[in-house]
């Protein structure tokens, strides 16, 4: 997609100045700050996803796992008997 931008001459020059900072084009710069916006947009929409899957009813009747299921050993041991 090209996209055509009429800039002031300071914020052309500023990006021109960060661009060449990075090492990088003009375009490539502007297409890295866009990605970057676009993923901090999508960040609250998740928080959203998970606080509603984290007071999801279903959730709230599942036993809690006990000590011996979340040990170390627990977790490891058949790998442990498996190199034995």
């Amino acid at each position: 997609m090209s996209i055509k931008l009429d800039l002031k001459p300071e914020t052309e020059a500023l990006l021109i100045a960060q661009a060449t900072m990075q090492g990088v084009s003009v375009n490539r710069y502007l297409e890295s700050l866009i990605e970057s916006h676009l993923a901090t947009q999508a960040e609250p929409e998740w928080k959203a996803i998970l606080d509603q899957l984290g007071r999801s009813p279903s959730l709230a009747k599942a036993p809690p796992l006990s000590d011996e299921a979340i040990s170390r050993e627990s977790i490891y041991q058949e790998r442990e008997d498996r190199q034995l």
